[in-house]
């Protein structure tokens, strides 16, 4: 059973600490091309996503980054 990223609800962490998926990119150190395919995925790996989780202090990490696909 594949884990899903919850695209959405990243986005809207995104989007409550004012940074663009650009902003997230270069934070990543990835370019914004290969976020974007990222995130059409749904596909991060451990480094980027303790990254996320930590420069947005997601409170709730499992319910975004390890959500069961149905």
């Amino acid at each position: 059973d594949d884990k899903m990223i919850k695209t959405d609800e990243l986005r809207g962490i995104f989007a409550k600490n004012r940074k663009s998926q650009t902003d997230v990119a270069k934070m990543l150190g990835i370019t914004p091309k290969t976020f974007y395919g990222k995130m059409q995925k749904g596909i991060f790996n451990s480094n980027e996503i303790q990254t996320m989780i930590d420069e947005f202090h997601i409170e709730d990490p499992i319910g975004v980054f390890f959500a069961k696909a149905d």
